[in-house]
């Protein structure tokens, strides 16, 4: 399978994200360059791309957007989703994500391993929300989708 070697966010018109947000986003996208799996399916018998790719994230008219370009830039694919069915996991992300913020602060080690795991239950749902909405448009493995449901947590930041 082929790979993303860049990605760009366009996060322009959203409110600046919080630091805790800030440091996610860094975090997805270094661990998403290291390692993922991301290849194009083939389309009524038409040539596909094998990557790698470069892959632009962004929000238009109310549709999360993923521009997939080749290494030399020329596009070769663009799927939009609509942000309706992410809504209540992006939402429930966002909460536990706080709580876990905060339970770091003056919680204990038991305490927080709980809201950790709660918070890796709701990302692993977020994940295969986002493999749902790719299938015949995007192949993507499990850790792939986990970084990539991050990232479009951080453009749904202020939406």
């Amino acid at each position: 399978m082929s790979r993303i070697i860049d990605i760009q966010l366009d996060d322009s018109g959203l409110p600046p994200p919080t630091p805790e947000i800030e440091q996610e986003r860094r975090v997805a996208i270094f661990d998403l360059l290291e390692e993922n799996a991301f290849a194009l399916p083939e389309r009524e018998g038409r040539a596909v791309p094998r990557g790698p790719f470069k892959l632009a994230l962004s929000i238009r008219e109310r549709r999360l957007v993923f521009s997939v370009f080749e290494a030399d830039d020329t596009e070769v694919a663009e799927v939009q989703l609509s942000l309706g069915p992410f809504r209540q996991v992006v939402k429930d992300y966002y909460q536990i994500c706080e709580s876990y913020f905060n339970a770091v602060k003056n919680s204990t080690p038991g305490q927080i391993e709980t809201i950790d795991m709660a918070r890796r239950g709701i990302h692993n749902e977020g994940a295969r929300v986002l493999q749902d909405r790719l299938e015949g448009k995007v192949i993507v493995d499990n850790d792939t989708a986990r970084r990539l449901f991050t990232l479009i947590c951080v453009l749904h930041f202020g939406v």
